[in-house]
């Protein structure tokens, strides 16, 4: 299989940044003497490194590594884990992760999220003579979830888990910081909100790494747009992931796997950890 390509391009992260910020074009060609036309060129993917630089401080972008994703010059060292598996699946025009985490020593499992092909993840937890016993929601959009219904033919009555503040539908509700257990394994819960209400950040502690699942929260190299609140989105993240230790695997909703460490050096949303 090739390797999962970065989930956004150069453009795609100042995009995200002007919308988030709320910046225009004009105020910001004012701000850095970048004119109009250059920045239009830019949000269409079309690199001018110099005056890509310019924008990125008062969007509060690092420079750096935002032309760091502009060269495509980095990505995340691969990972790979006794008792985690990422399934990369396809919608749309786009690919959504899910992920099946499993306890070597018990062998009792779970799903994070769906994608929107779980066949993937359910032949492995027959293969490997596995016991699913619940399925976490990172939050409730619909390319996550859409595939729930073959996890629970598969496994009639398994438990749906997502946090108090999404739109529950079917599922059992929990409260922020609430904590569960796939065996021996500790899973805790952290609210990065701001991309969805509730979207929570499942941290996994048993494994030989820390683990990190964050849904649509932070991504290789950049993160999730605030679809609700950008800044609630960046300061969650801050306080709740960036927290983390830096050999913590960080599993994205979208793009490949990556790590708290890898993020603080090459994620340009967050300039202060550079």
């Amino acid at each position: 299989m090739s390797a999962i390509p970065l989930e956004d391009n150069f453009e795609d992260i100042l995009g995200k940044a002007l919308r988030g910020t709320g910046i225009a074009d004009e105020v910001l060609s004012f701000l850095t003497a970048v004119p109009e036309e250059t920045i239009a060129k830019l949000k269409d993917g079309e690199l001018d490194e110099a005056a890509l630089r310019k924008v990125a401080s008062p969007l509060g972008l690092d420079a750096g590594t935002l032309v760091e994703r502009a060269r495509n010059s980095w990505r995340p060292d691969p990972v790979e884990i006794d008792g985690l598996r990422q399934f990369n699946t396809a919608y749309d025009d786009m690919m959504v992760n899910a992920y099946l985490v499993w306890d070597p020593a018990s062998r009792e499992a779970a799903m994070f999220d769906t994608g929107t092909d779980a066949s993937g993840a359910l032949a492995l937890v027959d293969e490997l003579g596995l016991k699913l016993t619940a399925l976490y929601l990172t939050h409730t959009h619909i390319d996550h979830i859409l595939d729930r219904e073959a996890i629970l033919a598969h496994s009639p009555g398994l438990p749906v888990l997502v946090n108090s503040l999404e739109s529950p539908g079917e599922a059992t509700r929990f409260q922020t910081g609430e904590a569960f257990s796939i065996g021996t394994l500790r899973v805790s819960t952290r609210l990065t909100k701001g991309h969805s209400p509730g979207g929570t950040t499942y941290v996994i502690h048993g494994l030989e790494r820390p683990v990190a699942i964050v849904g649509d929260a932070l991504f290789a190299q950049s993160m999730g747009g605030g679809m609700i609140s950008y800044q609630d989105a960046l300061a969650t993240n801050r306080s709740e992931i960036f927290t983390l230790s830096d050999d913590t695997v960080v599993c994205p909703g979208h793009g490949p796997m990556t790590s708290v460490g890898e993020e603080r050096a090459h994620n340009p949303f967050f300039p202060e950890f550079k």
